[in-house]
């Protein structure tokens, strides 16, 4: 799966999750987020979420902590989202 990291208006952090035949880009271009943070590729490994790559048309890459990002969403009931 492909995943970009946004900060929305008031700072907080939101990964978005797609498919791999989504460019980043065309997701980028869906979500009104004014910031994006990180993006790349996410994998679920033996001991979780692994995030790796770069997405050079928007000048951003993986980072060390977009792993746990992407898992406190998973672990944050729907209704505190």
């Amino acid at each position: 799966m492909k995943y970009l990291v946004f900060e929305d208006f008031s700072g907080e952090v939101m990964p978005i999750i797609f498919p791999e035949r989504i460019l980043h880009e065309e997701m980028r271009e869906q979500i009104p987020y004014s910031k994006v943070i990180s993006g790349g590729y996410v994998y679920l490994g033996d001991k979780g979420f692994v995030c790796k790559g770069k997405v050079k048309e928007l000048g951003v890459k993986a980072r060390e902590e977009d792993s746990h990002i992407i898992e406190e969403f998973f672990r944050t009931p729907v209704e505190q989202l």
